[in-house]
């Protein structure tokens, strides 16, 4: 259950995604993950939401965050919510293979009934025709 938050730089996404990860650290009765790149997110997560900086474990492509989320959920049977801020930058603002990150990733939460947000820096228009339908107007 993947929904795509995109925009160019500046637009509102990440505040968008900041706001979601707070309402779910005080609603659910699960795990919330929130995967950043880089640490700008620290003071503005509640302290309820794990945040994991990709960064820190060296994750800077596609292949390799769909491998660290599998690994989080695999670790973390509790995980209800998933949150990844600037997925297309982790995936090295490789298109095609943020595509294929999208499509596997909703493959596996589906599956595991996790809700997961993710933003990407590219215009709506730029999205590929596959991965349009999880776009959510914020």
């Amino acid at each position: 259950m993947v929904q795509l938050i995109v925009g160019l730089k500046g637009t509102g996404k990440t505040k968008a995604l900041i706001e979601e990860v707070n309402k779910a650290a005080k609603e659910s009765h699960g795990a919330v993950v929130c995967v950043e790149y880089g640490r700008k997110l620290t003071y503005d997560i509640m302290y309820k939401a794990r945040l994991v900086d990709a960064k820190d474990y060296g994750i800077n492509n596609a292949t390799a965050l769909y491998g660290f989320i599998c690994g989080i959920l695999a670790g973390n049977y509790d995980v209800t919510e998933l949150f990844i801020d600037s997925a297309l930058k982790i995936c090295q603002n490789d298109v095609k293979a943020f595509e294929e990150f999208i499509l596997n990733i909703d493959k596996i939460t589906s599956h595991n009934n996790i809700s997961c947000l993710i933003t990407a820096s590219i215009e709506p228009e730029n999205v590929p025709e596959s991965i349009k339908k999880y776009i959510k107007e914020y």
